[in-house]
């Protein structure tokens, strides 16, 4: 999973509109990443087609989105190997320090 799809679904935990997803992303990653509307949207369409995510509300033109069960599974096992990474990277950051490069 990118790590623009993996922060946009992120930020579907709860309900929320494009520019609510933009928003909580630059938040999140204290202005690391800022999303553009096209990035934006084109990724909601992917993931609502695959049925990761799917529209919870239509109102005054704005259309909500919410994670399914599908997009809380791939979140969670997203989470899982992100989880693993992190423990190897520190398991063997020192064998990296201790290598003449």
């Amino acid at each position: 999973m990118s790590e623009t799809a993996f922060y946009i679904l992120l930020s579907l935990k709860k309900p929320k509109h494009g520019y609510g997803i933009v928003k909580h992303v630059e938040e999140i990653t204290f202005g690391r990443i800022h999303l553009g509307s096209g990035t934006v949207y084109g990724t909601l369409t992917k993931m609502q087609k695959d049925g990761i995510i799917a529209v919870f509300a239509d109102e005054q033109r704005k259309t909500v989105y919410e994670m399914t069960a599908i997009g809380k599974f791939l979140m969670a096992a997203e989470v899982s190997r992100l989880k693993e990474l992190y423990e190897n990277a520190l398991k063997y950051e020192e064998v990296n320090d201790d290598e003449d490069l």
